[in-house]
């Protein structure tokens, strides 16, 4: 396997030559193979294996992101995912038989089976740069694929990690990396796929979408979105520390910037005082009493966005945290309580360490609420009532809905995870990657005679 250096793309001329190079090696069938695709695999899980310390070195770089927060949430997470893949793989891609005998009689077989789309083009964010770019690679490669791999550039010592490491490792004839920004991306954007794989926010959601519509290329956006989380535990002192505990862990891990970290918490007024006194003690169990000298806790990715999340710190009464610093980012683990539906935090996605409580009066007025407002990526309670529960799922719109503990649903690879509305189109993770990345294909065969 040859690994010659990537030609950049610095316009559209250049990224038609490596679609069209991409499009040649797919068209011979190189990649159709379960021995290719294994083979993309096992390389992609050696790549994570051998250069794991260069990965969190990247990362914290980049974020900030402790080591065992990059090993657990983007390293590991990967190789997890890749393992679960190779595993069932044979199994997933297999033709399914349907029966047709009492249409065409008993010669006549029908059935679907997978077929890879072509090139797929996987542009990834900057909070989880590694995971949330290769685990969808993983998966288009899983399905056959050609991959055109777009790292972001606001996570730029990751970026340039993956460039240097994905082509010692993979097929380059059929998988490659393009590093910059928007022009770049722009240039990508301008050529035909047969999918495109976007995460990221709503508004270059569009941008992908509307370029993706110039060509009817299929795609799949993994957007975000105020994902609530509604407590109903009342008084009760050890499911209130249990629910600040998990809380407290899933808002606070990567600085909030992730995409289905809790955004909000819904609760009535006496669980609310409450859980201000148990959030405040989950966060210094989490980082001690000066969260900025923890080794457990990241940074904001850059000024800008460290600018609007310092803008934000306003909008109610501060319960713990409030501590900022520009020069090295960092905003401390922040909890506001009191806060008012139309206070600036709730008008957007936080996406850092901010966690407002609104209070509702109960089950009745936190639907609503969450009804009232985009439907989220996920949707999170903590609640011992069963019917609490039904209702919540029954009545509610959300991408992925978790009960007694936020983020968890992601690391069960059987579970599609995507989101719906303004949180997304699609889903993947374990099979659903395969289906995400193929065409279902339906085939007839009736014999000519008898």
């Amino acid at each position: 396997m040859n690994h010659p250096a990537p030609a950049p793309v610095t316009g559209p001329a250049e990224a038609a030559a490596l679609v069209d190079r991409l499009r040649a090696t797919f068209r011979t069938g190189r990649t159709r193979p379960l021995d290719w695709r294994t083979r993309q695999l096992s390389q992609l899980r050696a790549l994570l294996t051998e250069h794991r310390e260069d990965i969190a070195d990247a990362l914290h770089a980049d974020l900030g992101k402790p080591r065992a927060e990059a090993y657990r949430s983007e390293i590991d997470f990967s190789v997890r995912e890749i393992d679960h893949t190779l595993e069932h793989m044979e199994e997933w891609l297999r033709p399914q038989d349907v029966d047709v005998s009492a249409t065409f009689g008993p010669a006549a077989g029908a059935g679907t089976r997978y077929d890879p789309l072509g090139v797929v083009l996987v542009i990834a964010p900057w909070n989880y740069p590694a995971q949330l770019l290769l685990v969808p690679v993983a998966g288009a490669l899983a399905a056959g694929n050609a991959v055109v791999a777009k790292p972001s550039e606001l996570a730029p010592a990751t970026s340039a990690l993956v460039a240097e490491l994905l082509p010692r490792y993979l097929d380059t004839d059929a998988v490659a990396v393009v590093e910059g920004g928007v022009p770049e991306t722009t240039a990508l954007l301008a050529q035909r796929f047969d999918h495109i794989f976007y995460t990221g926010n709503g508004t270059v959601g569009r941008v992908v979408m509307r370029a993706a519509a110039e060509h009817l290329t299929p795609v799949t956006l993994e957007l975000g979105g105020k994902s609530p989380a509604f407590v109903d535990v009342g008084l009760d002192g050890a499911a209130l520390t249990e629910t600040a505990r998990r809380l407290a862990r899933a808002k606070f891990a990567n600085a909030g910037q992730t995409c289905v970290a809790p955004d909000y918490v819904l609760t009535d007024p006496a669980t609310a005082r409450a859980l201000e006194d148990a959030l405040a003690r989950a966060v210094e169990e989490l980082f001690g009493p000066d969260p900025a000298a923890s080794e457990a806790y990241g940074r904001i990715v850059n000024e800008r966005h460290f600018d609007r999340l310092s803008a934000l710190l306003d909008s109610g009464r501060l319960v713990t945290g409030g501590h900022t610093d520009r020069a090295t980012k960092y905003i401390a683990p922040t909890v506001l309580a009191g806060v008012a539906p139309d206070e600036p935090v709730m008008r957007e996605e936080i996406f850092g360490p901010v966690l407002p409580i609104v209070e509702v009066d109960g089950l009745d007025e936190a639907i609503a609420f969450i009804n009232d407002r985009d439907k989220p990526l996920a949707l999170y309670a903590f609640t011992d009532s069963a019917a609490t529960r039904e209702r919540i799922a029954a009545e509610t719109s959300s991408g992925g809905l978790g009960f007694g503990l936020p983020m968890a649903h992601l690391g069960v690879p059987e579970l599609p995870f995507g989101g719906v509305g303004e949180s997304g189109m699609g889903a993947y993770h374990g099979p659903h990657s395969i289906a995400v990345f193929s065409h279902r294909k339906a085939r007839l065969d009736v014999p000519l005679g008898g």
